[in-house]
C-alpha cells in the first residue's frame, strides 16, 4: 500500500469513480445509436438492457457493505474494477441483446461496489475534517467520466467496440491502482465513539418521503440517460458523433452539483428539490422539441447536468443527515431509490418511445416530474442536528460528516490521542 496525501486520495478515487460511474455506467446511453443500428434493436429492447445495470447496481449496494467489512477496502474495489473491466469487454464484443445485457449488467455490480469501498479507505488515509472535500472529490468522478467519454464518440462513434475495450484496458489500469493504493481495511470506529440512536419512526418516515422523491428523480432521469442521444439522431437526423456535445454538457455542468446540494443544505432543501426537479423535467421538454438544434440539445444536456448532479447529492445530503452514524444505510437508500426508479423508467420509456414516438415519451415524463416539484413541500426538511439555531458550521456537507461519529452528548467526536484505540473492526495491513 503506498501513502497517499488527503488530495491525492480525493483525486484518485474521482478517477475510479470516471471509471465505475462515468465510463460503466452512464456511458452507455451515448453509444445506443451506433449500438442499436448495428445490432438492430427495437427501443423497447433498449429499454429493457438500460435497466439490466440499474437492477445490478440494486443488488451489489446490498452487500456493498458487507463486502467493505469483511473482503476489505482494497479487495472490494478490485473485485469492483473486476467486474467493470469484464462487463466492457463484453459490451465491445456483444452480437445481440442478450450479450450486450450480460455486459451492461457486469457494468452495474462495478458501479454498486465502488463507492463504499473507496468510503472505507477514505476513514484510514483522509483526515475527519476533510471528509466533506474529499466526498465532494470523489464524487465530481462521475461527471468526469462522463465528460471523457465525449471524445471518443465524436472521433470514434462508428468504432464503438474498440472504444469501449478501450474503457476496458481503463478499467483494468484503475484495478492495478487500487491495489496498490488503497489498504487493506474494513472500517475505522474509534471505541469510546457513541453508538448510533436507534433509528426512531419518524426518521423512517422521513426515509420514506426522501426514497419517494429519489425514486422519481430516477424514473424520469431514465428517459434523458438511455434515449437522449438516440432520440436526437432519430428525431433531429443529427450524425452519432454529434451526441457527444450532449454529454460534454451534461458532465460541465454536473461538476456543479456537489456546491448546490451544500448551498441547499445550508438554506432550504424542499425548494432547492422543487427547483432542481423543475430544471430536470424541463431538459427532457426542451430536448424534445428541439432535437434537430445542436446548440440547444446540449444546453439541455447543461440543465439536465446540473439538475441531476444537484438532486443526488441532495439526497445524499439528506440521507446522512437523517441517519447519524449510519453511513451504511443513510445515504444508500436515497441511492437505491435513484437506481430503482432508473430500473423502472427505462423500459417504460422505451415501450412508450415505441407507441407514441420520442416527443410524446419525453414530454409524459417532463409532465411527471413537474407534478412531483409541486409536492417538494413534503420533503423532509428537518433533522436533529440542524434545527432554527444551528449555526454555520452546522451546516453542510463536512457538517453532515462530522455527525457521523459522535460523543455520548450527541456532538461531533473528537479524537483523544491518548484515550482512543481503534475498536477490533480495525483490520490493516
Amino acid at each position: 500500500m503506498k501513502t497517499v496525501s488527503s488530495t491525492g486520495f480525493a483525486l484518485f478515487g474521482a478517477s475510479l469513480i470516471a471509471i465505475s460511474y462515468g465510463l460503466a455506467r452512464f456511458a452507455f446511453g451515448l453509444f445506443v445509436p451506433p449500438i442499436r443500428a448495428e445490432l438492430g434493436l427495437t427501443p423497447e429492447v433498449i429499454g429493457v438492457i438500460g435497466a439490466l445495470p440499474l437492477i445490478s447496481f440494486l443488488l451489489a449496494s446490498l452487500v456493498a457493505p458487507l463486502a467493505a467489512i469483511r473482503l476489505g477496502a482494497r479487495n472490494t474495489a478490485v473485485l469492483s474494477g473486476g467486474f467493470g473491466a469484464v462487463g466492457l469487454a463484453l459490451i465491445s464484443q456483444s452480437s445481440g441483446a442478450v450479450s450486450l445485457g450480460v455486459g451492461v449488467f457486469a457494468c452495474g455490480i462495478c458501479t454498486g461496489l465502488m463507492m463504499p469501498a473507496l468510503t472505507a479507505a477514505m476513514q484510514v488515509l483522509v483526515d475527519r475534517s476533510l471528509h466533506g472535500r474529499v466526498s465532494s472529490v470523489m464524487n465530481a468522478g462521475t461527471s468526469i467520466g462522463i465528460a471523457v467519454a465525449v471524445p471518443t464518440v465524436l472521433f470514434m462513434a462508428g468504432i464503438w467496440r474498440l472504444t469501449y475495450m478501450g474503457f476496458a484496458v481503463l478499467a483494468v489500469i484503475g484495478i492495478l491502482a487500487a491495489w496498490y493504493v488503497i489498504p487493506s481495511v474494513s472500517r475505522v470506529t474509534p471505541s469510546n465513539a457513541a453508538p448510533p440512536s436507534p433509528i426512531t419512526s419518524l426518521q423512517w418516515w422521513r426515509l420514506f418521503r426522501l426514497s419517494l422523491f429519489a425514486f422519481v428523480m430516477g424514473f424520469i432521469s431514465a428517459a434523458y440517460w438511455i434515449f437522449a442521444p438516440d432520440l436526437v439522431v432519430t428525431l433531429g437526423e443529427l450524425p452519432s458523433s454529434e451526441t457527444g456535445w450532449l454529454w460534454l454538457a451534461v458532465g460541465v455542468a454536473g461538476l456543479g452539483g456537489a456546491v448546490v446540494a451544500d448551498l441547499a443544505d445550508r438554506n432550504n432543501p424542499p425548494i432547492t428539490q422543487a427547483l432542481m426537479l423543475m430544471m430536470l423535467a424541463a431538459s427532457l421538454a426542451l430536448l424534445a422539441a428541439s432535437p434537430d438544434e445542436v446548440v440547444l440539445a446540449a444546453f439541455s444536456g447543461l440543465v439536465f447536468g446540473l439538475a441531476y448532479m444537484s438532486l443526488t447529492g441532495l439526497y445524499l445530503m439528506t440521507g446522512i443527515r437523517l441517519l447519524p452514524g449510519r453511513l451504511s444505510m443513510g445515504p444508500v437508500l436515497p441511492f437505491m431509490a435513484i437506481s430503482l426508479g432508473q430500473a423502472t423508467g427505462s423500459p417504460i420509456v422505451g415501450i412508450l418511445v415505441d407507441s407514441f414516438g420520442y416527443s410524446d415519451a419525453f414530454a409524459i415524463f417532463s409532465a411527471i416530474g413537474i407534478l412531483v416539484a409541486l409536492l417538494s413541500p413534503f420533503y423532509p426538511r428537518i433533522v436533529e442536528q440542524v434545527g432554527e439555531e444551528a449555526t454555520e458550521e452546522d451546516r453542510g456537507l463536512q457538517a453532515a460528516y462530522d455527525y457521523q461519529l459522535q460523543n455520548e452528548e450527541g456532538e461531533p467526536f473528537t479524537y483523544d490521542t491518548e484515550e482512543t484505540t481503534p475498536t477490533e473492526e480495525t483490520q490493516a495491513n
